[in-house]
């Protein structure tokens, strides 16, 4: 069966487009106008990727890419408006897959869906990150640490896990208290000592399977996950 597409646009000439396109490009698509019926229908139908409009009515699309996040690792393309380059970097840091500035090209973004379902098996295979002896299962939610002795299984709870998940992403990169706030706590009011406290204990959990210094503290920026150990 062909790969299924989610298009949520607050542009209707532009999803009407898009539809068209990646139709003829033998996709499965299904069309909605605001961000609730985008999370509905995501947990509802389990599309291998999403367009995400910025800009959604009743929930806007930052805050639809939030759930999704939260929810698992659905591949996601934001719609954005045009001449905002931190828009693109903003979308890219809280867990999109790519960022397009209108107007966009049907043509080029059905390039971007099959070149994004390619590298995400279509996303139907289990995905799976690694940063140096860390192995993360983003749709089983399990994490474990392979060790000389074995492979050690962490026990996280959730939100431990989806901060894990999140950072393992872009190894090496410095996510700041708030990056982790948004991506991970969406719709949910948390303060920054309660970040801290989640990470403190992720970090006692991996020093228990001997991978102590993997999670590091960059001092007044945030926190990082090191390739190498």
């Amino acid at each position: 069966m062909s790969s299924l597409i989610l298009i949520a646009d607050e542009d209707r000439e532009s999803a009407d487009a898009l539809d068209v396109v990646l139709r003829r490009e033998g996709l499965r698509t299904v069309v909605v106008e605001d961000g609730q019926q985008a999370i509905d229908i995501h947990a509802a139908l389990k599309p291998d990727l999403v367009l995400l409009g910025v800009a959604l009515p009743v929930r806007d699309g930052w805050d639809v890419l939030g759930e999704l996040r939260r929810l698992g690792e659905t591949p996601v393309v934001m719609i954005g408006a045009d001449g905002q380059p931190r828009q693109r970097l903003h979308a890219l840091r809280i867990g999109a897959d790519d960022h397009l500035a209108r107007p966009v090209d049907p043509i080029e973004v059905a390039a971007r869906v099959q070149s994004l379902l390619r590298r995400s098996g279509g996303g139907r295979a289990a995905k799976v990150l690694r940063v140096g002896p860390l192995e993360v299962q983003l749709e089983n939610y399990m994490a474990a640490v392979l060790t000389a002795e074995g492979r050690r299984r962490l026990d996280l709870t959730l939100t431990e896990f989806r901060i894990l998940a999140h950072m393992a992403r872009t190894p090496l990169r410095v996510f700041s208290r708030a990056e982790i706030m948004q991506a991970c706590f969406a719709n949910q009011t948390v303060l920054e000592r309660t970040i801290d406290s989640h990470v403190s204990h992720l970090r006692r959990k991996l020093e228990g399977a001997d991978a102590a210094g993997l999670l590091t503290n960059v001092r007044g920026v945030g926190y990082r996950l090191e390739a190498e150990t």
